[in-house]
């Protein structure tokens, strides 16, 4: 590890696009303090955020973190942390994070921290890992230096995470996985959070116009009434989770967010599952919102539009507070199946987000207008 004149250390930190990105800029407002503090007197850290694709076009951990040191070498870096938002693989493991002790080098995949607290958890590994990193003198081939804490307190006391293995001619000496069930959820959650759902609410506007549309219109269908009227519990429950299906499947294939590797390898099936896991859960999660949405907005234009009398002489039932959430919940499956098969969201960013490859498609685009732009100068 090279250190800075006057003192300070400099620390990057290295994030991929997106997510990764904005917990670095959130961490970096903090870090120094914190380093600050928790180093002892007389150290000073100078923190600053580099955004660049630096996963784009491979998952490889040797080829990332060579890349990260040759990134580190052309810089004024005494300490470097990247980040990444993507599920990365050692021998059937997940990896938590990758350490380089005699070039001052860590890797982090920000899915193995889980989906809750995600900020306060990279920050306390990110800690860490520049404490160590920065307090461990320069060491040869013999490996990383004796007493190394282990990462699993970062990522929660009931994560199994452990040492993993490091090849002799990697640039790390010291790497920590998750394996078994529970690290597999794990990362599926935490790669479900760095998706971040809740974005898919405003990207599903067309299907969410078309939706409402056919709502509105079935609310007033004395035909609709009857068969709300008719419909037991369970068909309703049957009705919601095959119009829910349906507009997950018809959001995956009209935005084609389906990940298919060409790679045949243990690893690239691993990580294809995940992605498809992943994406199905994020979408799902956006569609299961929306469709309470729908259900709150065709309640009230239930209350609103619905005339007692009318719906009597229809149905030859009363109306009732229990006939209005009926319907509403009956309508609610009928206008998401209308907006499912209404809406064009091919071009909407906010649904190729949800899907980890069509990032590192976008990932790839941005590092060869980098590559372009660096030949032209």
């Amino acid at each position: 590890m090279r250190m800075s004149p006057q003192g300070v250390t400099v620390v990057a930190l290295l994030a991929d696009p997106d997510a990764p990105t904005e917990i670095a800029h959130r961490m970096a407002r903090t870090l120094s303090a914190r380093l600050a503090d928790k180093s002892g007197p007389g150290r000073r850290f100078d923190v600053e955020v580099v955004s660049e694709p630096f996963t784009a076009g491979t998952e490889d951990l040797p080829t990332l973190m060579r890349r990260i040191l040759d990134r580190a070498e052309a810089e004024n870096w005494d300490v470097v942390v990247a980040l990444t938002d993507l599920p990365l693989h050692s021998h059937g493991h997940k990896l938590v994070v990758d350490l380089s002790h005699e070039h001052g080098l860590a890797l982090l995949s920000l899915p193995t921290l889980g989906a809750l607290r995600l900020q306060t958890r990279a920050r306390r590994a990110v800690e860490e890992a520049v404490l160590g990193l920065a307090g461990a003198p320069a060491i040869g081939a013999g490996g990383p230096p004796q007493g190394q804490p282990p990462l699993g307190r970062f990522v929660g006391r009931l994560a199994p995470v452990h040492p993993g293995t490091v090849g002799e001619e990697e640039t790390a000496d010291l790497r920590y996985v998750l394996s078994g069930p529970r690290g597999y959820l794990r990362v599926l959650v935490g790669m479900v959070r760095a998706n971040r759902p809740w974005r898919l609410v405003p990207g599903l506007s067309k299907a969410l116009a078309a939706a409402l549309a056919t709502g509105a219109v079935a609310t007033v269908n004395s035909t609709v009434w009857s068969l709300a009227e008719a419909l037991s519990a369970p068909r309703l429950v049957i009705a919601t989770v095959g119009s829910v299906a349906l507009m997950i499947g018809w959001l995956i294939v009209d935005a084609q967010l389906w990940h298919r590797s060409e790679d045949v390898s243990r690893e690239a099936r691993q990580r294809a599952r995940l992605y498809n896991a992943s994406t199905v859960l994020t979408v799902g999660i956006g569609v299961i919102v929306c469709y309470a949405g729908l259900m709150i907005v065709n309640l009230v234009w239930a209350l609103f539009i619905l005339n007692d009398k009318v719906f009597a002489s229809m149905t030859r039932t009363p109306l009732d507070s229990t006939d209005y959430w009926t319907l509403s919940w009956f309508v609610a499956s009928v206008a998401t199946v209308g907006g499912a098969l209404g809406s064009g969201l091919e071009s909407d960013e906010a649904i190729r987000a949800a899907a980890y490859s069509k990032r590192e498609q976008e990932r790839r685009h941005m590092l060869q207008e980098d590559e372009d732009g660096h030949v032209e100068t």
